[in-house]
Protein backbone atom coordinates (compact mmCIF):
# COMPACT_ATOMS: atom_id res chain seq x y z
CA UNK A 1 0.00 0.00 0.00
CA UNK A 2 1.09 3.52 -0.80
CA UNK A 3 1.67 6.00 1.88
CA UNK A 4 -0.46 9.28 1.24
CA UNK A 5 1.20 12.36 3.00
CA UNK A 6 -1.13 15.68 3.08
CA UNK A 7 1.88 18.68 3.38
CA UNK A 8 1.88 23.03 2.73
CA UNK A 9 2.98 25.53 3.66
CA UNK A 10 0.72 27.13 7.24
CA UNK A 11 0.32 30.16 9.10
CA UNK A 12 0.75 29.88 12.91
CA UNK A 13 -2.83 30.31 13.02
CA UNK A 14 -3.13 27.26 10.79
CA UNK A 15 -4.46 28.76 7.37
CA UNK A 16 -2.70 27.54 3.79
CA UNK A 17 -4.16 30.38 2.31
CA UNK A 18 -5.04 33.64 3.99
CA UNK A 19 -8.50 35.72 2.84
CA UNK A 20 -8.91 36.06 -1.23
CA UNK A 21 -6.48 32.79 -1.35
CA UNK A 22 -3.43 35.19 -0.19
CA UNK A 23 -0.12 33.38 -0.49
CA UNK A 24 1.90 36.31 0.02
CA UNK A 25 3.01 35.41 3.93
CA UNK A 26 4.73 32.05 2.27
CA UNK A 27 7.77 33.54 0.23
CA UNK A 28 9.97 30.61 -0.22
CA UNK A 29 14.12 31.02 1.38
CA UNK A 30 16.68 28.86 0.24
CA UNK A 31 17.21 26.09 2.49
CA UNK A 32 13.45 25.06 2.93
CA UNK A 33 12.67 25.84 -0.93
CA UNK A 34 15.83 23.17 -1.38
CA UNK A 35 13.44 21.48 0.97
CA UNK A 36 10.41 21.21 -1.03
CA UNK A 37 11.98 21.02 -4.17
CA UNK A 38 13.79 17.58 -2.48
CA UNK A 39 10.22 16.28 -1.72
CA UNK A 40 9.18 16.90 -5.04
CA UNK A 41 11.80 14.59 -5.98
CA UNK A 42 11.14 11.96 -3.21
CA UNK A 43 7.37 12.09 -4.66
CA UNK A 44 5.84 9.65 -6.55
CA UNK A 45 2.54 10.97 -7.67
CA UNK A 46 0.99 14.08 -6.41
CA UNK A 47 -2.47 14.66 -5.83
CA UNK A 48 -3.93 18.19 -6.35
CA UNK A 49 -6.96 20.19 -6.09
CA UNK A 50 -8.39 22.14 -9.01
CA UNK A 51 -7.14 25.58 -7.16
CA UNK A 52 -3.61 24.55 -6.02
CA UNK A 53 -3.26 23.00 -9.50
CA UNK A 54 -4.44 26.03 -11.51
CA UNK A 55 -1.73 28.42 -9.42
CA UNK A 56 1.23 25.70 -9.49
CA UNK A 57 0.13 25.45 -13.41
CA UNK A 58 0.33 28.83 -14.46
CA UNK A 59 3.88 29.17 -12.95
CA UNK A 60 5.71 26.09 -12.31
CA UNK A 61 5.63 24.40 -16.17
CA UNK A 62 7.72 27.30 -17.52
CA UNK A 63 9.60 28.92 -14.09
CA UNK A 64 13.09 27.29 -15.64
CA UNK A 65 12.88 29.67 -18.43
CA UNK A 66 12.21 33.09 -17.70
CA UNK A 67 15.21 35.40 -17.04
CA UNK A 68 15.68 35.87 -13.32
CA UNK A 69 15.21 31.98 -12.61
CA UNK A 70 17.75 30.81 -9.65
CA UNK A 71 19.15 27.66 -10.23
CA UNK A 72 17.04 26.11 -7.11
CA UNK A 73 14.21 27.17 -9.03
CA UNK A 74 14.93 25.83 -12.39
CA UNK A 75 15.76 22.67 -10.39
CA UNK A 76 12.16 22.67 -8.78
CA UNK A 77 10.51 23.38 -12.20
CA UNK A 78 11.57 20.73 -14.04
CA UNK A 79 11.36 18.30 -11.21
CA UNK A 80 7.29 19.24 -11.39
CA UNK A 81 7.08 18.82 -14.68
CA UNK A 82 8.55 15.22 -14.15
CA UNK A 83 6.42 14.31 -11.11
CA UNK A 84 3.09 11.93 -12.46
CA UNK A 85 0.27 14.31 -11.35
CA UNK A 86 -3.85 13.91 -11.03
CA UNK A 87 -5.91 16.81 -10.66
CA UNK A 88 -9.28 16.51 -9.01
CA UNK A 89 -11.71 18.77 -10.70
CA UNK A 90 -15.19 19.08 -12.35
CA UNK A 91 -14.23 22.09 -13.82
CA UNK A 92 -10.92 22.36 -14.71
CA UNK A 93 -9.37 21.03 -18.32
CA UNK A 94 -7.17 20.47 -19.80
CA UNK A 95 -4.29 19.11 -17.96
CA UNK A 96 -0.66 18.81 -18.94
CA UNK A 97 2.61 18.11 -17.72
CA UNK A 98 2.47 14.33 -16.89
CA UNK A 99 -1.03 15.06 -15.46
CA UNK A 100 -4.09 13.07 -15.66
CA UNK A 101 -7.13 14.38 -14.36
CA UNK A 102 -10.20 12.91 -12.54
CA UNK A 103 -13.47 14.03 -12.50
CA UNK A 104 -15.12 11.43 -10.32
CA UNK A 105 -15.71 10.98 -6.38
CA UNK A 106 -11.94 11.73 -5.00
CA UNK A 107 -11.97 9.27 -1.85
CA UNK A 108 -12.74 6.34 -3.91
CA UNK A 109 -9.72 7.40 -6.39
CA UNK A 110 -7.52 7.96 -3.78
CA UNK A 111 -8.14 4.94 -2.12
CA UNK A 112 -7.55 3.20 -5.54
CA UNK A 113 -4.41 4.80 -5.78
CA UNK A 114 -3.00 4.08 -2.34
CA UNK A 115 -3.87 0.03 -3.00
CA UNK A 116 -1.47 0.51 -6.19
CA UNK A 117 2.29 0.18 -6.05
CA UNK A 118 4.68 2.78 -6.72
CA UNK A 119 6.30 5.48 -4.13
CA UNK A 120 4.82 8.14 -1.73
CA UNK A 121 1.87 9.95 -2.92
CA UNK A 122 1.67 13.65 -1.17
CA UNK A 123 -1.77 15.68 -1.70
CA UNK A 124 -1.93 19.02 -1.90
CA UNK A 125 -4.75 21.36 -1.48
CA UNK A 126 -6.65 22.09 1.45
CA UNK A 127 -10.20 20.64 -0.05
CA UNK A 128 -9.23 17.98 -1.64
CA UNK A 129 -7.25 16.97 1.53
CA UNK A 130 -10.11 17.85 3.78
CA UNK A 131 -12.19 14.62 1.43
CA UNK A 132 -9.25 12.23 2.07
CA UNK A 133 -9.04 13.53 6.20
CA UNK A 134 -12.36 12.81 6.55
CA UNK A 135 -12.27 9.65 4.76
CA UNK A 136 -9.04 7.84 7.07
CA UNK A 137 -6.55 8.00 4.05
CA UNK A 138 -3.61 10.59 4.89
CA UNK A 139 -1.17 8.86 6.53
CA UNK A 140 1.52 11.60 7.70
CA UNK A 141 0.76 15.42 8.14
CA UNK A 142 3.43 18.09 7.00
CA UNK A 143 3.37 21.43 8.31
CA UNK A 144 5.63 24.47 7.43
CA UNK A 145 4.29 27.02 9.73
CA UNK A 146 5.89 29.83 9.17
CA UNK A 147 5.57 33.26 11.62
CA UNK A 148 3.10 34.84 10.70
CA UNK A 149 -0.89 34.93 12.31
CA UNK A 150 -3.38 35.89 8.81
CA UNK A 151 -6.43 35.85 10.71
CA UNK A 152 -8.63 33.95 8.16
CA UNK A 153 -8.68 32.20 5.30
CA UNK A 154 -8.09 28.35 4.31
CA UNK A 155 -7.26 26.35 7.01
CA UNK A 156 -5.22 23.43 6.93
CA UNK A 157 -6.98 20.96 9.31
CA UNK A 158 -11.06 20.61 8.06
CA UNK A 159 -13.62 19.39 10.93
CA UNK A 160 -13.68 15.95 11.56
CA UNK A 161 -15.98 13.49 12.99
CA UNK A 162 -13.42 11.53 15.08
CA UNK A 163 -10.51 12.44 17.00
CA UNK A 164 -6.69 11.31 15.04
CA UNK A 165 -4.02 10.48 17.04
CA UNK A 166 -0.88 11.15 15.64
CA UNK A 167 3.01 10.78 16.29
CA UNK A 168 5.73 13.26 16.03
CA UNK A 169 8.46 12.06 13.72
CA UNK A 170 10.52 15.43 12.55
CA UNK A 171 10.56 19.11 13.44
CA UNK A 172 12.93 21.17 11.70
CA UNK A 173 13.46 25.15 11.91
CA UNK A 174 14.72 27.03 8.45
CA UNK A 175 16.16 30.76 8.16
CA UNK A 176 13.17 32.90 9.91
CA UNK A 177 11.46 31.22 12.11
CA UNK A 178 9.68 28.85 10.11
CA UNK A 179 9.66 25.51 11.31
CA UNK A 180 9.05 22.29 9.81
CA UNK A 181 6.70 19.36 11.39
CA UNK A 182 5.87 15.79 10.63
CA UNK A 183 3.12 13.93 11.97
CA UNK A 184 2.03 10.20 11.27
CA UNK A 185 -1.11 8.85 11.72
CA UNK A 186 -1.13 6.56 14.62
CA UNK A 187 -3.59 3.59 13.61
Amino acid sequence: MRKLTFGMNVSLDGYVAAPGDDLGWGVPSGEWFQWWSDRVAATGTALYGRRLWEAMSSHWPTADQQPDVTPAQAEYARRWRDMPKVVFSSTTRPVDWNTRLVTGDAVTEITRLRAEEGGVMDIGGATLAAAAMRGGLIDEYVLVTHPVLVGGGKPFFTALDNWVNLALVETRTFPGGVLLTRYETRR
